[in-house]
């Protein structure tokens, strides 16, 4: 794939944005009609600065669920797979807190988000082969938040469920699968699931901002554990080569043919927060009245990264950054590059007035990460998110505290950020059984409502 300068006039717009944001780095790539254009701005590491280029290494974070994905359906093509069969089909030993829940989740289930039992579950279970099938298999004591294809609840667990089917199908370990599945056929020849792959390279290390300046986050690597929720190691240039798949132009590939292509970005069901509605792992918005924006992004210890594409326009973007900051710097420069190169924007939500009664979604609001304190303020309402860290994040530097994000109703019981940090974000308040607020979903996860 030839790659070309990003132009200079995104460049400029990127090195203003990283430094607004004390983001250390960030590098950008944009696939548009079978052009390629890249770019690097700032330093991969605070302590040890390289400059960043095109093909500086990042971790993607949760945009790897799109290659298990991939790989996943990749099986259901060649009939190994039913996505509408249950999981026991080929775990029969699947089990969560809930009997009744784990004997009819569905592969389908678990690749839109649907499974319902908590998905937040990060643990090191080690390096050796089995480390994907012994998270699995701790999955026993995940409780059931909601029964199985309620609603949309974003779910890393899910992913590690659908990454041991996968690697039991082949009979190999995962991160095989998929190179030989996925990377090798499309020559992404920098893209990795281990820590000493991705060494003898050019890599970016992850950063906290703090009030003393962005601070190196470690540790570095992620379990491989969690490799097929958010595992891979990348740059910009493999990222548009994985665009070009997916955007239906890397013809001869052999990876997946186009009517799979089209069916992984087909509304499966209705999401919300994260997006309107979900594929196979796609989460799908609008970019334009009518255009459908086909997106996902990843967040790991300090690296957050963007990857859209608009189908309709043969367009793609994608954002990696080294820094907490960059789930702001991620959004405004990939808006950026859309409205460059397309010459219009997403649209913004619109705002409707209030309901009457806002008390009624006042209160705390707790999942496995968050805390979330709602608060009704004249006729608005802001959320304060005191999210723990991971189990796997780094614990001497901790980031500055985002500031409440003021929520505008979009619909009933829907709502967004219009500007700030999380400027785009939703949230929805989702009803129980007698009509009173029982969740809110913000950051994709449903948080359960708790009584004063």
């Amino acid at each position: 794939m030839e790659i070309r300068p990003l132009p200079e006039t995104l460049i400029q717009y990127a090195e203003a944005e990283i430094a607004r944001l004390q983001t250390p780095g960030a590098a950008i790539g944009v696939l548009h009609h079978g052009v390629a254009y890249a770019g690097g701005v700032g330093l991969t590491n605070v302590e040890h600065p390289l400059p960043v280029t095109a093909e500086t290494l990042f971790q993607i974070g949760s945009t790897s669920k799109t290659f298990t994905a991939t790989a996943l359906m990749s099986l259901v093509e060649a009939g190994r797979v039913d996505l509408d069969a249950p999981v026991r089909t080929y775990l029969p030993w699947f089990a969560l807190q809930s009997e009744e829940d784990a004997a009819r989740i569905t592969l389908r289930n678990l690749a839109t988000h649907h499974a319902g039992y908590v998905g937040d579950y990060f643990k090191d279970t080690g390096r050796g082969d089995d480390a994907i099938g012994t998270i699995v298999r701790k999955m026993a004591n995940s409780p059931q938040l909601v029964p199985a294809g309620y609603t949309f609840s974003y779910s890393n667990a899910a992913f590690y469920v659908l990454g041991h089917i996968i690697e039991t199908v082949h009979g190999r370990p995962f991160e095989q699968v998929v190179h030989d599945t996925i990377f090798e056929p499309l020559g992404m020849d920098r893209s990795f699931y281990f820590p000493e792959e991705a060494i003898t390279h050019r890599v970016a290390a992850g950063h906290i901002v703090t009030t003393e300046g962005p601070k190196v986050a470690r540790p570095w690597n992620t379990p491989r554990s969690i490799a097929p929720g958010g595992g891979v190691t990348s740059n910009v240039v493999d990222q548009l080569r994985y665009a070009a798949l997916h955007l239906g132009l890397a013809g001869g590939s052999g990876v997946l043919m186009p009517e799979t292509i089209s069916a992984m970005q087909r509304v499966q069901r209705p999401a919300g927060s994260m997006c309107e509605a979900i594929g196979i792992s796609w989460m799908l918005d609008w970019a334009a009245p009518t255009e459908r924006l086909v997106k996902h992004g990843g967040a790991t210890n300090g690296h957050l990264s963007s990857f859209e594409m608009i189908p309709g326009r043969a367009f793609a973007v994608t954002v990696l950054t080294n820094s907490d900051t960059g789930r702001e710097t991620r959004q405004t420069i990939a808006d950026r590059c859309q409205e460059h190169f397309l010459g219009f924007g997403k649209p913004d939500p619109v705002a409707i007035a209030p309901p009457r009664d806002l008390a009624e979604y006042a209160g705390t609001y707790q999942s496995v990460l968050a805390r979330l304190e709602v608060v009704a303020e004249g006729r608005s309402l802001s959320v304060s998110d005191t999210s723990p860290e991971r189990g796997f994040a780094e614990r001497r530097h901790r980031p500055i505290p985002l500031p409440p994000a003021q929520l505008v109703f979009t619909a009933s019981d829907a709502t967004a950020v219009l500007d700030g940090p999380r400027k785009g974000e939703r949230a929805e308040f989702l009803r129980g059984p007698d009509g009173r607020i029982a969740w809110m979903r913000w950051d994709g996860r449903i948080a359960r409502r708790l009584e004063n």
